[in-house]
């Protein structure tokens, strides 16, 4: 009996695949195959995954359009949230501001003038509690942008769910948790790299033995890009980042195919059309690789990478915002050209402040109308075989294992280890120093063109209504801390923070279940970030000379 060719195990799996009822034809009435190539080519979900996760792709399930919000108060981002939900969003996306991120109470005086700006502040349950107010947690995923002091945010969403009468099993989401591009890129730390890092494993372990819908780690190559790296560094930095927590698992005992389906990956968007999908495009082809060769999964789930994706922040511009709109199209259909499983589109106002109701709600119709009128969903990896795309893919793919080998060299055979000497020695800070400084010197030099910034400047003088924070609001979440700390009963939150401290003294010790009865009690983030810190010690950066 003859093997079957790829087109018939491709078959196979999209046969058995729920496909969505539409009409899969162009405008024209042109039927369309769901997928095109030879029959000894590479299908979508087949191993190494280069044309998608999965046999059927957006013929089954379209991406979720998942959008990004939070300022203010709980109360305030609450409100946007359900208009998110009634606009059409699928999923829920929650942007922490400044204080929160660095894991300080909004009564710090570090805290002053930055509570509410950048995203919401989360002191407390209570505020976990007013955050998700009449939003099934059962049912809708969430996505929680937080790193330092992801484990106790974590442990906040959880202790919500369950007073709200939801069981832990039955949340999904994803935490980012992705420590190790903080070090690197986005500088948002806390404690040293190797006491984060037990931070990551307690919540791999703990969402591996009792949350199996959530994503433990959103690997984020995006604030790697924001910062300043090109393409290639992106895709070799986030890779690498998610091969140093695939071994920092396995350090702890856990088989690669327990946790491995849970990790999911976040990239950037940019505005350089065929190089974002080559780029995307070449992530899953080599993550596929090495999970098989090099960490020996099994598993396909182990093997298919699946991420999230948003347009680029950084290729905004405060001149013409509307122009921002086009940019932000071009950005999400790369997105979706290269597969992506989750998409954010930024708003048109956001290199001026928080986006509006009103632009929030464009950038989701952005979305919808690449999802429902562009017909784009109706085949896998359209741009799959083209001499251009495939030769930017094999690019990619070679710069970032380069990469690879350096990490490899510098950990001696880990590439945890690599990535840590690569953070220690600020190598990973200098690579990035140098892309960024290299582009700028192209905008400066009139190599490459901003539109609205370096050419076309006519409608520069137009104005645009902008979302305002105040120092109001600021005023009403530090009342609401006040309130907490005077209700809460102190002696009980005395007691589990020195419980805290004692376990987190020893690296044997899960400290997930410490962290959600801390939680459960009203314990603020910044009592619970001082009492690890008192164990852990703070982490200080040593410039580059």
């Amino acid at each position: 009996m003859s093997e079957p060719t790829n087109r018939e195990i491709w078959e196979e799996a999209f046969g058995a695949s729920r496909i969505r009822e539409q009409d899969y034809s162009t405008m024209s009435g042109i039927p369309l195959e769901p997928v095109y190539g030879p029959d000894d080519g590479e299908f979508p979900g087949q191993y190494p995954y280069t044309r998608g996760p999965h046999a059927s792709m957006y013929r089954s399930k379209l991406w979720t359009m998942r959008m990004f919000a939070g300022f203010g108060t709980a109360e305030d981002t609450n409100n946007r949230f359900k208009e998110i939900l009634k606009a059409g969003g699928g999923g829920l996306s929650t942007a922490f501001d400044m204080p929160t991120l660095l894991g300080l109470d909004s009564d710090d005086p570090m805290a002053l003038g930055e509570v509410g700006r950048c995203g919401v502040a989360v002191d407390s349950l209570a505020d976990m509690e007013d955050l998700y107010a009449d939003i099934d947690l059962g049912e809708i995923t969430t996505s929680m942008t937080i790193n330092s002091p992801a484990a106790p945010i974590f442990a906040m969403y959880i202790a919500q769910a369950e007073k709200s009468g939801v069981n832990r099993v039955r949340l999904g989401g994803t935490l980012q948790n992705d420590i190790l591009k903080e070090y690197q890129a986005q500088k948002e730390f806390v404690f040293p790299p190797r006491q984060s890092m037990r931070l990551v494993r307690d919540t791999i372990q703990f969402t591996a033995a009792e949350m199996p819908r959530w994503n433990s780690i959103s690997i984020s190559g995006y604030h790697i890009r924001e910062a300043g790296s090109t393409a290639a560094e992106e895709l070799a930095f986030t890779i690498a980042n998610g091969f140093a927590y695939v071994e920092l698992a396995l350090q702890a005992g856990l088989p690669i195919d327990t946790f491995a389906p849970r990790l999911s990956f976040f990239f950037n968007a940019h505005i350089d059309f065929f190089e974002e999908i080559a780029k995307l495009r070449a992530a899953r082809r080599i993550w596929a690789r090495w999970m098989k060769e090099r960490y020996g999964a099994e598993s396909a789930k182990s093997m298919q990478l699946r991420f999230h994706t948003q347009t680029a922040g950084v290729s905004l511009t405060a001149q013409q915002p509307e122009v921002n709109i086009v940019r932000t199209a071009i950005e999400a259909l790369a997105g979706v050209l290269g597969g992506t499983q989750s998409l954010h589109t930024n708003s048109m106002d956001e290199a001026l402040a928080l986006p509006t109701e009103k632009s929030a709600r464009i950038a989701l119709r952005t979305q919808q109308v690449i999802a429902h009128e562009t017909n784009v969903t109706h085949v896998a990896d359209p741009l799959g075989g083209s001499y251009f795309v495939e030769e930017l893919t094999d690019e990619m793919e070679r710069q970032a294992e380069e990469i690879f080998s350096k990490l490899d060299e510098f950990g001696d055979g880990s590439i945890l280890e690599g990535v840590i000497r690569g953070i220690d020695e600020n190598w990973f800070q200098g690579r990035l120093a140098d892309s960024a400084y290299e582009l700028e010197r192209k905008f400066n030099a009139g190599e490459r063109v901003i539109v609205g910034v370096s050419d076309f400047l006519e409608g520069n003088d137009d104005t645009m209504d902008i979302l305002q924070i105040t120092n109001e609001d600021e005023q009403r979440q530090r009342a609401r801390l006040d309130t907490v700390k005077h209700d809460r009963d102190s002696e009980a939150v005395e007691k589990v923070l020195a419980r805290l401290a004692q376990e987190a003294a020893d690296p044997e010790v899960n400290l997930m279940p410490t962290l959600i009865e801390a939680s459960h009690v009203y314990a603020t983030l910044g009592e619970i970030m001082s009492t690890l810190a008192g164990v852990f010690g703070r982490h200080t950066e040593v410039p580059i000379i």
